[in-house]
């Protein structure tokens, strides 16, 4: 295995050959900053942790170089927070017993160039190399910049590849907005109370967002709490925690399918929804 960037870095915790680790993956998430993936996809660490038949892999695109720093961290440069951030995310993955962790460090600016040579030639590679049961990436509601961008590069990558080779299942996790607003058929409700401890670890680990200025910690377990809570309204709570999640596999079966379209479609039909129950009780 080879990444292009020389900021990037191959990590197996177990110390497997990377791409027979690559190859076995059984869950990829694929996501813009180091912590985007214990904080927003825990459910797809939880999902493979502590069994040998399931592999996480995860993929982080960007360096992390604009994160908010305070504290301790306020006098770091971005140099000295992109060596911190990526040997925070190296320890996650020691922690969550991650299979593989790729880290491929690209700035931003790079990322949110639409078929940028060297990001789509990585991610490209990265699906080419394993067959996931299922993947998981940002969400096209999102309202962070480089968490769509990432999002559309990696929808890029797939649609590169035969529509047999493509991942059977596709899902967008929230994080810069909720998805809580999706009508109750859209959304798809990932359970995320399984380690409860080990999910706090893996947020902890990263103490340079956290001492630096950003509560993630608090904020992901109380929107997790509550999405849990809120679910339903005429039943008791099946979930302690509750991440919510929108199908994106339309947008790889369908290249057709424009991502502005899919995503205002899922506008219009809240749009509709709040209208008609406004109409029926007036």
């Amino acid at each position: 295995m080879k990444l292009l960037h020389s900021q990037s870095d191959i990590f197996t915790p177990d110390g497997t050959d990377p791409d027979v680790a690559l190859a076995r993956t059984t869950h990829l998430c694929v996501i813009a900053h180091q912590d985007d993936i214990e904080i927003n996809a825990y459910p797809a660490v939880a999902e493979c942790y502590g069994h040998n038949d399931r592999f996480f892999t995860g993929v982080t695109v960007s360096n992390g170089s604009g994160s908010s720093r305070t504290g301790p961290f306020a006098d770091y440069t971005d140099e000295q927070m992109q060596a911190v951030r990526a040997e925070e995310q190296r320890e996650a993955a020691r922690l969550g017993q991650y299979n593989l962790q790729l880290q491929l460090g690209y700035p931003s600016a790079d990322v949110k160039q639409a078929g940028h040579e060297n990001v789509m030639a990585d991610l490209t590679a990265i699906f080419s190399a394993c067959r996931p049961e299922i993947v998981y990436l940002h969400q096209p509601l999102d309202k962070h910049d480089t968490h769509v961008a990432v999002l559309l590069r990696c929808i890029e990558a797939i649609r590169a590849l035969p529509i047999d080779q493509r991942p059977p299942k596709v899902l967008g996790i929230e994080a810069w907005r909720g998805l809580d607003w999706l009508l109750d058929d859209e959304k798809i409700a990932l359970d995320s109370s399984a380690h409860p401890d080990l999910a706090m670890k893996l947020m902890h680990v990263f103490a340079s967002q956290i001492a630096g200025g950003k509560r993630y910690d608090e904020a992901a377990l109380g929107r997790r709490r509550a999405n849990a809570t809120f679910h339903t309204s005429h039943a008791s709570d099946e979930f302690t925690e509750l991440t919510w999640a929108i199908d994106l596999t339309p947008l790889i079966l369908d290249d057709a399918l424009s991502m502005t379209e899919f995503a205002q479609d899922r506008v219009d039909r809240l749009r509709k929804d709040v209208a008609d129950r406004i109409s029926r009780m007036s």
